[in-house]
């Protein structure tokens, strides 16, 4: 039965449009020309609006796989990337680049792309990454498929975590299960905090009630009021039906809204006031409705640096600011990254009946245990979801890994096909990073851990992650140099986010400014204009 439901639902993707995404008219007709001799339907597109609008749009449920050039006027590929991010658009993108080396490619797929290619590609390199992606596609409906079938309450038992640093937020989100007060999660995008809100909900006494998502940075601004409150038929133009919002829906159950640093500051005032008298006013309505719910909110964001610009009401924060639970990042528990990744494996084995993984070698998991994921958990899944599709043996190994490994190593070699779907083309060596150094307890359990090759040869250049502390001369370089290398790598390890970056880097925001001031660096970019003199 399920493989007869995982054929039917590869042959409904497998048939459907590729959208390409080009301002390149010559560039267009040469894609669009190969994939329609694949045997696909082709969607063409001339810029990375356009391209947007059809994923918005009524033929977006057609679109299977998206081509996406990254260097475009206006709009461009990254652009593109982020806005389909923001809209939880999971259409796998094969971006293609002409120009740019690593740091273009590692951005890319920091923001979702499946894999790259360069121009001028192949027909045979091109047919074979739309085919993986695909296949990731086909197994990854069936996964949601299973997933939703399963269902059932989830309690902090069902999280896999063995860290140290979750024990606090485990014990944090157990005590608030016990009561009703409002709940403030934060942490870094993809860390799980609707994991944390859901077993708080199935922990506590309204485990069998409604538990309602709502993400506000999804949601339109002139749509935000009416979708968390309600409104009257007729309110409004194109409010064709009374729609009862959020707030009710959540009646006696949990609400739980993510990404709430997004809100609208009018959108605000009325949650202020639901908050404190659980009382709502949906839109065009002539009397309040009285509302009883369990308020659990998340943010990526430092909402008390938005109370200080401006952005966030005061009086909300504090009412929200109750009981903040703070869910570390990946990175600083990388321990939990083993029991994550097996975990991730069996949930797609049902899924893809073909074959079940043994397991994943240790050379693959020690690059997943070097890497930083900036994306965190949900990149993790991303990550092992993709290479369980695509792996060809029974075991995972550093080759199904190609994004991973490249950003480790920090190298990739464009001049090959350009290939990071797995199928071996990338000319680099594995060097495990600092973190990955032999520690007490790995000696005296007789393991000395990851070591360079004998054959890597010795050289100035600085492995990823580390900064060079001699000039080609061997002199010891200038502070001032090694300060703007460490500021550089900062923006683009932490995506430009500076509050992180500040943070990381044990300055306040204003010195970390006034220093890109100093150094020419654009904080949009992270790219130096011009250089000190």
């Amino acid at each position: 039965m399920i493989h007869r439901d995982f054929e039917r639902a590869t042959h409904k993707v497998m048939t459907g449009s590729i959208l390409i995404v080009d301002d390149d008219p010559v560039q267009r007709r040469l894609l669009e020309a190969a994939v329609t001799r694949f045997g696909h339907t082709a969607i063409v597109t001339d810029g990375g609006a356009a391209g947007l609008d059809v994923l918005d749009g009524p033929s977006a449920r057609d679109v299977s796989v998206v081509i996406l050039d990254l260097v475009m006027p206006g709009l461009d590929g990254i652009g593109v990337l982020k806005a389909m991010r923001e809209r939880g658009i999971t259409v796998p993108v094969i971006v293609q680049t002409a120009q740019g080396g690593i740091e273009t490619v590692v951005s890319a797929m920091r923001h979702g792309a499946f894999d790259f290619v360069v121009k001028p590609a192949s027909p045979d390199r091109l047919q074979a990454s739309i085919a993986n992606a695909l296949k990731v596609e086909a197994v990854e409906g069936e996964v949601k498929r299973t997933s939703r079938k399963r269902g059932g309450l989830l309690t902090f038992r069902d999280m896999i975590t063995h860290s140290p640093a979750m024990d606090r937020v485990i014990r944090l989100g157990q005590k608030a299960a016990a009561s009703n007060i409002p709940i403030l999660i934060e942490g870094e995008s993809g860390v799980g905090k609707e994991l944390v809100a859901r077993a708080i909900q199935g922990t506590g006494d309204r485990r069998s009630k409604p538990f309602v998502t709502v993400n506000c940075g999804a949601i339109p601004d002139n749509l935000v009021e009416s979708i968390l409150f309600g409104h009257e038929k007729g309110s409004f133009t194109g409010a064709t039906d009374k729609h009862t919002g959020k707030f009710v829906e959540a009646h006696s159950g949990t609400l739980f809204l993510d990404e709430i640093g997004d809100l609208p500051l009018d959108v605000q005032v009325k949650l202020l006031r639901a908050v404190q008298d659980g009382e709502v006013d949906p839109v065009g309505g002539r009397a309040t409705v009285r509302v009883d719910i369990r308020l659990i909110s998340a943010t990526h964001r430092n909402l008390l640096q938005q109370v200080k610009d401006g952005k966030f009401r005061e009086d909300l924060f504090y009412r929200l600011n109750v009981y903040p639970i703070f869910v570390p990042p990946l990175r600083d528990r990388r321990d939990d990254i083993p029991h994550l990744v097996t975990h991730f494996m069996e949930k797609v084995a049902p899924a893809d009946p073909r074959r079940r993984l043994q397991g994943i070698s240790a050379p693959a998991l020690a690059v997943l245990q070097a890497y930083d994921w900036p994306g965190n958990i949900r990149q993790l899944e991303n990550a092992v979801f993709r290479a369980s599709v695509l792996c060809e043996g029974d075991v995972l190994d550093v080759d199904d890994f190609p994004q991973i490994r490249a950003q480790v190593e920090g190298t990739v070699d464009l001049k090959t096909d350009g290939n990071l779907a797995g199928d071996g083309n990338l000319e680099t060596e594995i060097v495990a990073p600092p973190s990955l150094e032999p520690r007490d307890d790995d000696l005296l359990a007789g393991e000395a851990g990851p070591t360079a090759t004998p054959e890597q040869p010795s050289r100035l250049q600085p492995r990823f992650g580390m900064l060079r502390a001699l000039d080609e001369r061997g002199n010891v370089r200038a502070l001032a140099d090694v300060e703007l290398e460490m500021i550089k790598l900062a923006i683009d390890h932490y995506n430009g986010q500076m509050s992180e970056v500040a943070r990381r880097l044990g300055i306040g925001r204003s010195t970390l400014y006034r220093k890109l001031k100093e150094y020419g660096i654009d904080p949009e970019t992270g790219r130096v204009e011009r250089l000190a003199s």
